[in-house]
Parts: C-alpha cells; structure tokens; sequence
C-alpha cells in the first residue's frame, strides 16, 4: 500500500512534463531510499539556479517540503552530501568506479554528512581514511560513524590538551558575553540597573571581548 507522501508525489508528477527538471525531483523524490545521491543532486541544482520560484514556491523550504515532502534540513543534508561526494570523492559518483574499489552498497546521506563534517574539521589525514573507509568500504550507519569521529577528536584532545583547553576556556567567555550583554539589554529596557552599573557591564563585555581576541 502507497504512502500519503507517495501518492502526493505521484499526483504531482501527473501535473508536469515527464522531461521536465521538476518531473525528474519527483521521481527522485520518489525514489529516495534507493536512490538518495540522485536526489541530491537535483536538488543541489535547484537551491543553487533557485529554480523552484519558477515552479511557485517562494523559498527552498516551502518547496521541499510542500512538493517532494522532505524537511528542510534533510533536504540540506542531501545537496551538501552530494556536493562533498562531488567534490572530495567524485569516484565514488561513478558506479563502476564503485563497484571496482569494493564498496558493498551505496553509502547512507547521514553517513556521507557526518565524514563531509569530519572533512571541515580538519582531523588528521590518517584517521580521515579510516572514518571514510568505514562509510563506503564497511557500510557502516551514521551511528556507528559518528562514534568514531568523536572518538578521534576525543583522541586529538588528549594530545593537545594545552589547545583544547584554550578552546573551551574561550567558549566559556563567549557564552559568558552573550549572556552579559542579553542582561545589559534587558536593564535597559526595563530600568532594572542604575546607569553606572550598566556602563560598568558594558566595559566588563568590551574587556571579555579583548580577551577572546587575544
């Protein structure tokens, strides 16, 4: 038996050209859990060409999720997923190409997403093939991946404990300004603080800002 979304999706697709652009997305839609990279890559073209205004629809939220019925944010993981494997792992975009270096199946977006992170944050090249490895070689799920990468950059703070405590020591500040200055704000507002006391505020953020910036 078809689901709501399937059968909102079918409809929809009855309404377009069956070689139109947006006819394609459908199918993809359509087809997500078999196919998830061709899907991210339409939709990476249309909130890029923004080509979904064409079609009435005044945001790339609205659109996903009133056309194809996907949430904004899986929408996002999907392009940027498909962008990374684009860009830092084209082989693996090309299904002979796949299928010759021993990949079993095709890799989970949420899988993809979490090594295109681990990507950003520079972790060392070694450990970077290991976690990739366990994607695409091992199959691994975005559980099991996300636990490694947390035991690496775990691992890399143990190494250089001096930089991971000046880290939080600085995160630690900046939660500490923002939360000054929403107070500040607020005795404004409501006269809560005589003006002493809040310019006194106001000199300790600028001094808590100069030390976050060194």
């Amino acid at each position: 038996k078809k689901t709501k979304a399937i059968r909102n999706i079918e409809e929809k697709m009855e309404m377009v050209s069956e070689d139109s652009l947006r006819h394609h997305i459908l199918e993809a839609a359509k087809n997500f859990k078999i196919s998830w990279i061709e899907l991210g890559r339409a939709l990476y073209s249309v909130w890029k060409d923004k080509s979904y205004k064409e079609w009435g629809y005044s945001t790339f939220e609205i659109y996903t999720a009133k056309e194809i019925g996907i949430k904004q944010q899986t929408a996002m993981k999907l392009l940027k997923s498909y962008y990374f494997l684009e860009k830092e792992e084209p082989a693996y975009l090309k299904k002979e190409d796949a299928q010759s270096s021993g990949v079993a199946s095709l890799p989970n977006y949420e899988s993809v997403n979490v090594l295109r992170l681990a990507k950003s944050k520079k972790i060392d090249t070694h450990d970077y093939e290991n976690l990739k490895k366990g994607v695409f070689e091992k199959g691994k799920d975005v559980r099991e991946v996300k636990k490694d990468l947390t035991a690496i950059l775990r691992q890399r703070e143990e190494l250089e404990p001096e930089e991971a405590r000046e880290k939080k020591r600085v995160s630690s500040i900046r939660r500490l300004v923002a939360t000054l200055k929403t107070l500040k704000e607020e005795a404004q507002v409501s006269k809560l603080l005589s003006a002493p006391l809040i310019k006194e505020t106001a000199s300790l953020i600028k001094k808590l800002e100069e030390e976050i910036h060194g």
